[in-house]
């Protein structure tokens, strides 16, 4: 790379760190706060707050894509999008980049998108305590073959699900799930012979527990389709200016109403057809990717 393209990079890099460091000491001072005070009012009143400064940042980072490089976004979006809903998000995973994107398309038109993160993600500096104070769930992400061995492990995602869905109740939410558990990769696609052409297999049970948790709470699911036309970048792409477009479909789905409460676990019926419908909504999304790639 040229001298000049790594002065740019550099730039960049050192805004992004003076923009976190400027967003994540107030709301790490709030967060301590409130974990200090565990009052329901306390909660209630700290967390506009805390999601102030959360899409503060965010709107940072949205004006630094815009300003430094020249990705166009194209966006297919879907009517009638709530700030103050409570969605449950569903899309595809290729790159780090996505999350920039999701936040990017999203950002003050519904609740602040709260990911599911690996429990290594905690001690990511300064990142990890800031997810911790916004409510971000950390999970286990145990194998199935772990689960099968020491079936308790199971039980501690579950529980960790359903204490993040409680903290949600009171406040506009929007659960953000990738539901093929990791990043595409055309070697992860071959070892899973996954039946899809631009997809991992699905996941379904991240899912079912959290429409178990908050199914009567939640309005809709929000099916997003990313796509990149230019190929599966990485956050030094986006940086570098090598990511020329991206393509966003986002779809408003209602939640089945015979999916919205089930023993996903013990109940073999309930989960085949769970699996049934979420294996035909991925269906759907590689066609959509299909078109959005124009393949």
């Amino acid at each position: 790379m040229s001298l000049l393209l790594w002065l740019r990079i550099a730039f960049i890099l050192l805004l992004i760190v003076a923009s976190t460091l400027l967003h994540a000491v107030p709301l790490l001072s709030l967060g301590v706060l409130k974990a200090l005070l565990p009052f329901r009012s306390v909660r209630r009143a700290f967390n506009p707050l805390l999601t102030g400064l959360a899409e503060s940042w965010i709107a940072v980072n949205s004006a630094m894509i815009d300003a430094f490089t020249g990705t166009r976004l194209e966006v297919e979006d879907a009517p009638g999008l709530q700030r103050d809903g409570h969605y449950l998000v569903l899309a595809n995973h290729q790159s780090w980049v996505d999350i920039l994107v999701l936040q990017k398309v999203f950002n003050r038109r519904i609740p602040l998108l709260r990911f599911f993160l690996k429990r290594q993600l905690f001690w990511v500096p300064v990142l990890g305590l800031a997810w911790w104070a916004l409510d971000f769930p950390f999970m286990g992400r145990y194998t199935r073959r772990q689960i099968a061995k020491n079936p308790e492990l199971g039980k501690r995602d579950i529980e960790a699900t359903r204490r993040a869905c409680a903290k949600f109740a009171d406040i506009p939410v929007a659960v953000m799930n990738f539901v093929e558990g990791t990043r595409f990769t055309p070697e992860k696609h071959a070892v899973q012979a996954s039946p899809y052409r631009h997809l991992l297999k699905p996941k379904s049970g991240g899912v079912a527990f959290v429409l178990d948790a908050m199914g009567e709470g939640l309005h809709a699911i929000l099916d997003v389709t990313i796509a990149y036309p230019g190929g599966r970048p990485s956050m030094m792409d986006l940086i570098a200016n090598r990511v020329p477009a991206v393509r966003v479909h986002v779809r408003l789905r209602p939640i089945p109403a015979e999916l919205a409460a089930g023993n996903y676990q013990e109940d073999r019926a309930f989960r085949a057809r769970f699996q049934q419908w979420m294996n035909g909504l991925w269906q759907d999304k590689d066609a959509e990717l299909d078109r959005l790639l124009g393949t």
